[in-house]
């Protein structure tokens, strides 16, 4: 463990870019790590926390923190005007973050859940959904009203989500244990192309996350032409639409 740990801020990460090499400042670990264990044992005494629902095994050991593993986070700044409203990422582990930078405590489900979770959060028709309430701030309570369409996990488009967020979001060794819990290798380039005839992965996740959201070809287009500027979206659509036409034939 490093004795020092930056300390994350919102402009810390980007969408599949876990570290911007911006920070809001650095910790001393040691010093940080027993601060946060004793928060978390405080906390979990009470009944609205989502400490609450870990077992006393887990709160008793450091060693289970958030910090000290890959996580979620996402940017509460924001506006419907920004290219992008929903800003999520993984962090490494070892990162201490600031309240403009809320994280998802897993307290249930599998890191392939998490993973899946990243990738409709990243992906623009959920990016979309929530263009059209959040206004300055993406808060919990906001997070919570988006819907997230979920078939289970063996749905082979679900799958294909999984893999392709917990490759983008893997993007070097330090998050060698995430990937291996998720199944996928490290160090994908989100310009990648993937096995999909050619189709850009970014592309190819809208697609698929389009379609477990139960979009047509109108719907899509609708989401790529009202997201930003006239135009602003057009090649994306386009090769969104041509996967998704891969993935229907291919359900058929």
């Amino acid at each position: 463990m490093s004795d020092v740990w930056p300390v994350y801020k919102g402009t810390s990460f980007n969408i599949w870019e876990p570290d911007t090499g911006v920070y809001y400042d650095s910790v001393n670990a040691a010093s940080i790590t027993k601060h946060l264990q004793q928060k978390r044992q405080s906390q979990s005494i009470t009944k609205l926390s989502a400490f609450a629902e870990l077992s006393q095994e887990v709160l008793r050991d450091p060693a289970t923190l958030p910090c000290r593993r890959a996580r979620v986070v996402f940017r509460d700044v924001t506006n419907p005007t920004n290219t992008r409203t929903i800003v999520a990422a993984l962090i490494p582990p070892d990162r201490v973050i600031v309240h403009q930078a809320p994280y998802l405590l897993q307290t249930a489900g599998s890191v392939r859940d998490e993973a899946y979770v990243l990738g409709v959060l990243c992906s623009m028709p959920c990016d979309w959904q929530a263009r059209r309430s959040v206004e300055l701030h993406l808060t919990f309570d906001q997070l919570s009203l988006l819907t997230v369409p979920d078939p289970g996990e063996g749905h082979p488009i679900r799958d294909r989500v999984t893999e392709l967020a917990g490759r983008l979001a893997a993007s070097d060794e330090r998050f060698q244990d995430w990937a291996a819990e998720v199944g996928v290798p490290v160090g994908m380039d989100a310009d990648a192309t993937s096995t999909g005839g050619g189709v850009g992965a970014l592309c190819e996740l809208d697609a698929c996350v389009a379609h477990l959201y139960g979009l047509d070809e109108d719907d899509i287009a609708v989401v790529y032409d009202t997201f930003g500027r006239p135009g602003q979206w057009d090649d994306r659509r386009d090769a969104v639409l041509a996967c998704y036409r891969r993935i229907r034939e291919a359900q058929q």
